[in-house]
């Protein structure tokens, strides 16, 4: 198994295997058919609130992290995801954020390679 991420904008390819994206909202001027994903999970993403503080406390990743991780904790969309995770070889994780070394598909990745 192998867990990949990957923003939503860059074109999707062969190597990504399954493709989830991992955002609560839809990326801004992207179709479907342009997304070329294999499910939306939005419900594993930060909640709303979340999300809002972490744009606004940017520096703070690591208790991003921490909040995120809390929110996560024995939640149903984790065990979901980690169920997809185990059943294909290569999952892509995919997001918008303009970050590509602090966001929610980070997070998840990390989570889902510590069990």
């Amino acid at each position: 198994m192998a867990i990949k991420t990957k923003r939503i904008y860059q074109s999707a390819a062969a190597a990504d295997g399954y493709r989830i994206l991992v955002d609560r909202l839809w990326p801004r001027g992207l179709t479907k058919d342009a997304a070329d994903i294999d499910r939306w999970m939005k419900e594993v993403a930060p909640s709303d609130a979340l999300r809002k503080w972490f744009h606004t406390h940017a520096e703070e990743w690591d208790e991003f992290k921490a909040r995120y991780a809390a929110e996560l904790e024995d939640s149903k969309a984790l065990k979901d995801l980690r169920q997809i995770t185990s059943e294909n070889e290569v999952v892509t994780l995919l997001f918008s954020a303009k970050t590509e070394d602090r966001n929610q598909a980070l997070v998840l990745k990390e989570l889902l390679e510590k069990v």
